[in-house]
């Protein structure tokens, strides 16, 4: 396996290090296992390195009280609907959609998923971005025909 980085994300859940890493490469595009430890070799995997979307992660089992929050999350921008619906249904299967595009996963994992229309209409500031800000405050998955009729003015 080649060296990809010193810092990884690690995210340290209770029993499901393997199916979560699994399920998360198989959700996004230039992700792959890299390495999994196994102390006991017919046992659970005790570490998962794995990238996802070119970023290196990892996923450990043990955590007796696992507590997460919206503190930190993973944010993955989508180019479109398409892409946001599929990554939005994916995710929050089995867990909690929250305000503004996050969520929380079934693993107790915190999301940002924001189509890339999101930020480039912010940027245009002024009154545009503060209509954007007020559509997507009335929103749990981000609608990008609602961002943009509310950039235009509508």
């Amino acid at each position: 396996m080649e060296f990809k980085s010193p810092v990884r994300t690690c995210l340290f859940l209770p029993s499901q290090a393997e199916e979560a890493a699994r399920f998360y490469v198989d959700l996004i595009a230039d992700s792959a296992i890299d390495l999994i430890h196994r102390p006991d070799p017919d046992g659970p995997a005790l570490v998962v390195e794995f990238t996802l979307g070119g970023a290196p992660y990892m996923t450990m089992n043990g955590n007796p009280d696992p507590v997460a929050s919206y503190m930190t999350s993973i944010c993955i921008l989508t180019e479109d609907q398409a892409g946001t619906d599929r990554l939005w249904d994916a995710l929050t299967k089995g867990g909690e959609a929250s305000m503004c595009g996050w969520l929380k996963d079934r693993y107790g994992v915190h999301w940002q998923i924001v189509p890339e229309a999101l930020p480039r209409l912010m940027g245009r500031g002024g009154d545009t971005a503060q209509r954007v800000s007020a559509a997507l405050m009335k929103m749990t998955k981000i609608d990008i025909a609602a961002l943009e009729a509310a950039a235009a003015g509508g």
